[in-house]
C-alpha cells in the first residue's frame, strides 16, 4: 500500500498504509527523521521476545494463551504473531477477539484473521463490520473480508450498510477489501461497478489507489465498458500511484477505440516515468499499428526503464517489421539492457537477413566484457533456434561468470520452445537437459530440471528414467540450495508420475532469532549502502522483522554484501541485490521465517526475496512503487528513507560497494 511502513505498534500506521490522506503527498517517500537510537522494544520486555521467538518458531499452541493476558499489548502482539504463522488453528481465537475491549487488539486480530485467509471467519468479519464503532478497525475489518470471502460472500463488500456510505475510512477499507478479494480470483460485475466508482476523485485517495490496483490486477476482466472513467483517472489523477495503475487497467479496455491513443499519450507526456511505463506495459499486438509511433519514441526516453520497457513491447507485439530496422535502431542506442532487447527484436523477425543478425548480435557477445550484457545477448539469441550451438558452447564455457550460464541455459530451452526448433535437434537438446543437470551449477540445474517436465516438451519421451535427477539432487547441500532441490523434485516426480510432495524449508531450530544482537539494533537503526550510483540509507524496522533484521546486520558485519551486484531490475517493481551468486540462484547456508507484520510495499519498502513462506535468505529488493499485491506475502524489514533517487538509476550489474551501520 503506502510507502510508509512504520512500525505495527504505531497508532498512525493504519492511516498511513490504507492512504487516509486526500491528497497525493502520501505517494512520496517519507522525508529523513532523525536518527532513533531508543532501545528497541523487545530489550526490556522479555515476554515481547516470548512471543516473537514463538512466532518464529510456528508455534500457535504457545501463543494462544498470549490472547487471553490481561495486558492489551501482549494480546495485540500474539495476533500480529499469528498474521505470520497463519494456522486455521487459531481462526475461532482470533475470532473472539474482534470484540476486544482494546482496539489496537481488534485490530491485530481483524489483521491475522485475513493473512489466514480462512473463510470460516467470514461470518465473524462481515458481523463485525456492523458493529465496531472505531473507523480504523472498520477499514481492517474490511481488508480482511476481501482476503477471506466466498464468492456468495462478496456482496458485503459491494454494498455497506448505509451509514457508511460516506465514511471515509470504510471507503478506504472496502475499497481494499475488494482489490484483495479480486487478487484471490473472486470477483463480479457490480464488485468491478462498485471499484470504478472509487476510483473517482472525490474518494479518497487509498480508496482510489485500491481501486485502480484492483481493476489492473484482477484477472480475466474486460474493462471496455468503463475505458472512459479509466482513462479519465490515468490521465488527470494528482497521485502516479494512481495514473500508474490506472494505465495498466486501460489494457484490458483495448477495445474501446479511444484506448490505443490514450496509451501513447501517456507512453509520450505523464510525467512521471512509472506510469509511461505502465503505459508501454498495456499496449498489446491488437492495438500495434495505432501505438507503434510512441513505442518508438520511448525507446529514446531520458528514463531507461522507460526505453527498457518500450523495446519489450517490440519484442513481444511486434509484427510486419523488418529484423533489419530493429538491428539498425538498436546499433544506435547505449544502454546495453535496451539494446540487446531490441536485438532479441530483429532476431525474431529476422527473415531473410537471419544470418546478418544473428552473427551481428554473436560479435557483440564475442566484444564484450560484461558478464550481464553478455547474459543479456545470449538471452537474445534465445530467439533463433539456429545459434543453438554457439549459445551451448557459451553456456558450458568454463571458469567463467556463473551469470553467464544461467542467462545461457534460459537462453536454449527459449530456442527449444519455439516453433521452429528443429525435429532433428531433440536429441541434442536431450543431451545438453542431461548435461546441465550434471553441472552442479544450481541455476543451470534448476532450470534444465523446469525444462523437462514442461509437458508441451515432451521430454519424457527421451528422458524417461530419472536416476540421474536423483543422483543430481542428493548432491545438493540444503537449505543453502532449496531452489534447485525444488525444481528437481518437482521433475523426478513428474517422471515418475508420482504425487507432489512439498519440500519442507529449514525449520527455526536451524537458525533461531539472535535475540543477543537484536537487543543491540536500536528502534531506527540506519544503514547506509552505498553502490556504485550513489547511496541509499535504509531504516531498519527491528521491532517488526527481528529475525530479518538480525540476519541483515549480521551479513553486513561480515562483509556479505561488499561487492555483490543488482542483478534484477523490473521497470516500476523492484531492483534486487544481494545475490552470493549474482544471478538470483544464490543464498546462505540457512534460511529464515518469513515474518509478515502488518506494513505495506510502498515506495521504497525493502522486502527480502523468497522460494515461497519461510524460504528467506540473503536476497533483498527495493519497490519503485507501492506494490501492494506483496503485502503480507514477503518480508519487509526496511524502508529507503534517503536515497530514492538512487534506487531508480539503478541497472542490472550495478554494484553494492559496502554496507554501514550507522547510528
Amino acid at each position: 500500500m503506502n510507502q510508509r511502513p512504520f512500525s505495527a505498534s504505531a497508532a498512525t500506521h493504519f492511516l498511513a498504509g490504507l492512504g487516509l490522506c486526500l491528497s497525493a503527498c502520501v505517494s512520496q517517500p517519507r522525508p529523513e527523521a532523525p536518527i532513533a537510537t531508543a532501545p528497541n522494544k523487545f530489550v526490556a520486555d522479555a515476554v515481547l521476545r516470548e512471543i516473537a521467538t514463538a512466532q518464529d518458531e510456528r508455534r500457535t499452541a504457545v501463543l494462544l494463551p498470549y490472547l487471553d493476558r490481561a495486558e492489551a499489548k501482549y494480546r495485540r502482539e500474539a495476533a500480529w504473531a499469528l498474521a505470520s504463522v497463519q494456522d486455521r488453528a487459531a481462526t475461532a481465537a482470533l475470532s473472539a477477539r474482534l470484540t476486544d475491549a482494546d482496539a489496537t487488539v481488534r485490530r491485530a486480530a481483524a489483521y491475522a484473521l485475513g493473512q489466514t485467509a480462512d473463510s470460516t471467519a467470514e461470518s465473524a468479519l462481515r458481523q463485525q463490520i456492523t458493529i465496531e464503532n472505531d473507523p480504523i478497525v472498520r477499514s481492517y475489518v474490511l481488508e480482511a473480508l476481501g482476503r477471506c470471502t466466498s464468492r456468495a460472500g462478496l456482496g458485503a463488500l459491494v454494498r455497506l450498510p448505509g451509514n457508511l456510505a460516506a465514511d471515509t475510512s470504510a471507503l478506504v477499507g472496502q475499497a481494499w477489501g475488494i482489490y484483495r478479494a479480486g487478487l484471490r480470483g473472486i470477483t463480479s460485475e457490480p464488485a468491478v461497478a462498485r471499484t470504478v466508482q472509487l476510483l473517482n476523485r472525490p474518494n479518497p485517495y487509498g480508496a482510489r489507489m485500491a481501486a485502480a490496483n484492483a481493476l489492473a490486477r484482477t484477472r480475466g476482466l474486460d474493462l471496455t465498458t468503463y475505458a472512459t472513467a479509466i482513462g479519465s483517472a490515468a490521465q488527470t489523477d494528482p497521485s502516479y500511484v494512481v495514473r500508474s495503475a490506472a494505465a495498466a487497467a486501460l489494457g484490458k479496455a483495448g477495445q474501446a477505440p479511444s484506448v490505443p491513443a490514450l496509451l501513447a499519450l501517456l507512453a509520450r507526456r505523464d510525467s512521471d516515468y512509472r506510469v509511461r511505463v505502465s503505459a508501454l506495459r498495456s499496449m498489446n499486438a491488437a492495438m500495434y499499428a495505432p501505438v507503434k509511433e510512441a513505442a518508438w519514441e520511448s525507446l529514446t526516453d531520458s528514463n531507461n526503464q522507460v526505453a527498457l520497457t518500450a523495446a519489450e513491447f517490440f519484442l513481444a507485439n511486434a509484427s510486419d517489421e523488418s529484423g533489419t530496422l530493429f538491428l539498425e535502431k538498436a546499433n544506435k542506442l547505449s544502454q546495453w539492457r535496451v539494446r540487446a532487447t531490441l536485438l532479441a527484436a530483429a532476431l525474431k523477425q529476422a527473415g531473410a537477413d537471419q544470418q546478418a543478425i544473428q552473427r551481428a548480435v554473436e560479435e557483440r557477445y564475442t566484444a564484450a566484457t560484461d558478464p550481464y550484457e553478455k547474459g543479456y545477448l545470449l538471452k537474445a539469441l534465445g530467439e533463433d533456434p539456429t545459434a543453438y550451438e554457439f549459445v551451448e558452447k557459451a553456456t558450458f564455457t568454463p571458469a567463467q561468470p556463473v551469470v553467464i550460464g544461467t542467462y545461457g541455459m534460459e537462453a536454449l530451452v527459449s530456442q527449444r520452445r519455439k516453433p521452429s526448433f528443429p525435429e532433428s535437434q531433440q536429441a541434442a537438446f536431450a543431451l545438453t537437459l542431461r548435461r546441465a543437470i550434471g553441472s552442479g551449477d544450481v541455476a543451470v540445474m534448476g532450470t534444465a530440471a523446469e525444462a523437462i517436465r514442461d509437458p508441451k516438451l515432451d521430454m519424457r519421451r527421451l528422458l524417461p528414467n530419472a536416476d540421474f535427477l536423483v543422483q543430481a539432487r542428493e548432491k545438493l547441500v540444503m537449505p543453502r540450495d532449496l531452489e534447485a532441490y525444488q525444481s528437481l523434485q518437482q521433475t523426478i516426480e513428474y517422471l515418475q508420475k508420482a504425487k507432489p510432495t512439498p519440500v519442507v524449508p529449514a525449520q527455526a531450530a536451524s537458525h533461531p532469532i539472535d535475540w543477543a544482537l537484536v537487543q543491540t539494533i536500536p528502534a531506527g537503526q540506519r544503514a547506509v549502502v552505498h553502490t556504485s550510483k550513489g547511496d541509499i540509507t535504509f531504516s531498519l524496522l527491528v521491532e517488526d522483522a527481528p529475525g530479518s533484521v538480525a540476519s541483515f546486520v549480521a551479513l553486513t558485519q561480515q562483509g556479505f554484501y561488499n561487492g555483490k551486484n543488482f542483478h534484477r531490475v523490473v521497470p516500476n517493481f523492484v531492483a534486487q541485490g544481494g545475490c552470493p551468486r549474482g544471478d538470483g540462484w544464490g543464498s546462505t547456508d540457512y534460511n529464515l521465517r518469513s515474518e509478515f507484520a502488518d506494513l505495506h510495499y510502498g515506495e521504497g519498502a525493502v522486502g527480502l526475496a523468497s522460494a515461497g513462506k519461510d524460504t528467506e535468505s540473503c536476497q533483498w529488493f527495493i519497490t519503485h512503487a507501492p506494490t501492494p499485491h506483496l503485502d503480507g506475502r514477503y518480508t519487509i524489514f526496511a524502508q529507503v528513507v534517503k536515497g530514492m533517487d538512487v534506487v531508480k538509476k539503478l541497472e542490472i550489474g550495478d554494484l553494492i560497494e559496502r554496507i554501514e551501520l550507522v547510528r
